[in-house]
């Protein structure tokens, strides 16, 4: 049976603290005198009767009129609640605290926990609550208000076994419940819990399904273990171990793979202040000490925190993004101001120096780990260092799944997209390049409902679908940093790859034993090979083979176009920072192509760079490290130079180019698509050929400037931009070899 009653207020204030709806004692007879009451929604609330409420009213409080958004006087239908079978017995029940009354006060004030415990033991048992749903309790004069964030329940198993863990929407609190008191977010009062109680570090409504971030649970799991295990646990615990919390981390990663959205997420989660989030750069000032003085200021509520309440202090996180603008190496910096060594210096100080705080977390975020100072890095200070690289195949599954979750959800997402299939295709891409990836289908199918030549027409937006041919459109226009050198490769087979005959075939064979050797062997995750010979002999051509047609995920050409008018300095650091962006990817090759001009060599002196020389002999040798793998392709025309700098022996193989062999040029001629007037034509310009001393590029270029476009092949029937006339190739070969 239900009654529809008008809202009203309680009797009185001592009514409003128990928590208790109000009704007329004949409402309350019609309801069968029921211990319990449904209003409109699923919540429950513990009915009494009381003559001075008017009949056709119910005496709600304010906390319950907010909650359920109810005025003075309107209409809801009240029935009495009769337990259903799956409400539990709460085994533990977790409240967020607050007060009634906001207090301007700088002071908060302090409750105890167990304190907290007996009263709610006295005055909420046994009520049935929902998760969200706010209760009153007075705790000593000061009106706090209790939202139910979590609830705990056992439920058996229905053949008689083992009870499993469960956490309902809706439980009754009794005797066997165990209460948690959380401070909400923002309140201003303090809890202090007992020595042995376990620290509510964690937001009670937390779920890691809804942090947005995925491919990094194993570095999600190594935070948590280093960073926040030991805060779980009581204060007591700690101090039997004798060992303090860590103070702080560092995220380094190539950009884009998630770093800083790992912070703000882990400030998020955690019951502790608001976490301060601090750009490295806006540290620095123009005045004179200013700078050491903007770190100071980010300690100062945390040191007065923990002054005022030790152990049960508040943890305070302080997030540096780019924290490498503001920590480089003590020394490195020529201006004279010496800014930067007092910052790192005053930042020391504070994390572990004399007072130091055992309340603060400090996350630090960087792509470039190198330029930290390393007395940041030791432990006490930044001593947790968590890589947060590229995803595998099983976390770019997980992010885009995260990134088309909104398509799917409004049924926006056609069924022919696969995602496991972009997931295997997307490799070497980080999480914002497909975040990328998806917005560029998106804006793919947006488009495709656009009338170019009537831009303001109308679009149906229940027509915009994304499908699988948006998602293969937007791969070929969102490339990986961390990918494949595509356009600098195929510049380098400009003419196409010329099968000469069964010498290139053994080389190619021979190449790619060595690269397969790297993919498969889990002995050999470096290979390196040198490929020499002439000038114009196909060295590069066959290193660009290799690579392109390996699929690797990362490939990269090093040649010294790239580093025209470079510094010593800066070439070394470039090709270093290459190979480090090959140590990032599971499978990488590197093409160092005409290695004897990356050192700037000449003969006359003889002169070279010895750094570079040096920088190669190290890298080249260097083994990736765990789970990497790296085969390194050079080619050189000089491989004398190399025997004297001792750059060979940093190689464990070579293959050797050569001349073209009479029988490989006419194969060249007949594969290069240059056609004559004549069979007899052909077999001439072969014959002239052959006595030369020509390796595929310049055989290739001779045909080439022997073309003649003003006449056609009558008997071969070859297109006229193709024919090549044999007395001007006899001339080119007189004039130019």
């Amino acid at each position: 049976m239900a009654l529809t009653l008008r809202v009203t207020g309680c009797p009185g204030q001592e009514h409003a603290k128990t928590n208790r709806v109000f009704l007329h004692p004949q409402d309350w007879s019609q309801l069968h005198q029921a211990v319990f009451v449904t209003l409109g929604t699923e919540w429950v609330y513990a009915a009494s009767a009381d003559g001075a409420i008017e009949r056709g009213t119910i005496g709600l409080n304010a906390v319950q009129r907010r909650e359920l958004q109810l005025a003075l006087g309107d209409a809801i239908p009240v029935r009495s609640y009769v337990r259903a079978r799956d409400v539990h017995d709460a085994i533990s029940a977790t409240f967020e605290v607050d007060t009634v009354v906001k207090r301007r006060s700088a002071g908060a004030p302090e409750l105890s926990a167990d304190e907290l415990e007996a009263l709610a033991r006295k005055r909420l048992v046994p009520f049935v609550v929902s998760v969200g749903q706010s209760l009153v309790l007075d705790h000593y004069g000061t009106l706090l208000v209790l939202v139910a964030a979590r609830l705990d329940a056992m439920v058996s198993a229905p053949d008689g076994g083992r009870p499993t863990p469960v956490s309902p929407l809706m439980a009754e609190l009794g005797p066997q419940t165990s209460f948690l008191f959380v401070r909400a977010r923002d309140a201003n009062l303090r809890i202090r819990g007992s020595e042995n109680r376990p620290r509510e570090l964690f937001r009670a409504d937390f779920n890691f399904e809804r942090m947005g971030i995925g491919g990094l649970d194993k570095e999600f799991s190594d935070i948590f273990r280093r960073a926040f295990a030991s805060r779980v646990f009581p204060p007591a615990v700690i101090q039997k171990l004798g060992i303090s919390h860590v103070r702080g981390m560092l995220l380094y990663g190539p950009p884009g793979t998630g770093k800083t959205l790992i912070a703000r997420q882990i400030g998020k989660m955690l019951n502790g202040k608001e976490p301060k989030v601090v750009n490295g750069p806006e540290i620095l000032n123009k005045y004179v000490g200013q700078s050491e003085e903007n770190i100071r200021n980010l300690f100062k509520e945390a040191e007065a925190d923990y002054m005022a309440h030790g152990d049960q202090s508040d943890l305070h996180i302080l997030i540096f993004d780019e924290i490498d603008a503001i920590c480089k190496q003590r020394g490195s910096h020529r201006d004279g101001t010496g800014v930067h060594d007092t910052v790192v210096n005053q930042l020391l100080s504070k994390i572990d120096g004399v007072n130091a705080l055992n309340n603060i977390l400090i996350i630090g975020m960087t792509n470039r780990k190198d330029l930290i100072d390393e007395a940041l890095l030791r432990p006490g200070r930044l001593e947790v260092h968590i890589e947060i690289g590229l995803p595998d195949e099983q976390g770019r599954l997980q992010i885009l799944r995260i990134h088309t979750s909104k398509m799917r959800q409004n049924k926006m997402l056609l069924d022919d997209v696969l995602l496991e299939e972009l997931a295997a295709k997307t490799r070497n891409y980080s999480g914002a390049e497909l975040e990328g990836l998806c917005r560029s289908a998106a804006a793919y199918a947006l488009y495709r409902h656009i009338d170019r030549n009537q831009i303001t027409k109308p679009v149906d937006p229940d027509a915009v679908y994304v499908g699988m041919d948006d998602f293969r459109r937007a791969l070929e226009e969102v490339q990986p940093a961390f990918g494949v050198s595509m356009d600098e490769l195929q510049r380098c087979l400009v003419g196409g790859f010329i099968d000469y005959g069964e010498r290139l075939e053994r080389l190619v064979e021979s190449g790619r034993l060595f690269r397969e050797q790297v993919r498969t062997s889990e002995r050999s995750p470096l290979m390196t090979l040198l490929i020499e010979g002439a000038p114009g002999s196909g060295k590069t051509a066959l290193a660009a083979k290799l690579a392109m047609e390996s699929d690797f995920p990362f490939i990269r050409l090093i040649s010294p176009e790239q580093y025209v008018g470079f510094s010593e300095p800066a070439k070394v650091a470039a090709i270093a920072r290459t190979f480090e962006d090959a140590y990032r990817s599971a499978l990488s090759i590197i093409v160092l192509d005409n290695i004897e001009r990356l050192l700037e060599y000449a003969p006359i002196g003889p002169r070279f760079s010895n750094v570079v020389v040096q920088t190669l002999l190290v890298l080249v040798k260097r083994v990736p490290p765990a789970n990497r793998r790296l085969f390194i392709v050079a080619t050189t025309s000089n491989s004398e130079v190399l025997d004297v700098l001792e750059l060979r022996s940093a190689f464990q193989a070579s293959l050797q180019t050569s001349w073209l062999l009479p029988e490989e040029i006419a194969r060249v001629v007949r594969g290069s698509g240059f056609g004559f007037v004549s069979e007899k034509e052909r077999n001439k310009a072969i014959e002239a050929l052959s006595g030369k001393h020509l390796g595929v590029k310049k055989a290739l270029m001779l045909l080439e400037m022997a073309r003649d476009n003003s006449i056609a092949g009558k008997e071969t029937g070859e297109p006229e931009e193709n024919l090549v006339r044999l007395d001007r190739l006899l001339q080119v070969l007189a004039d130019v070899t």
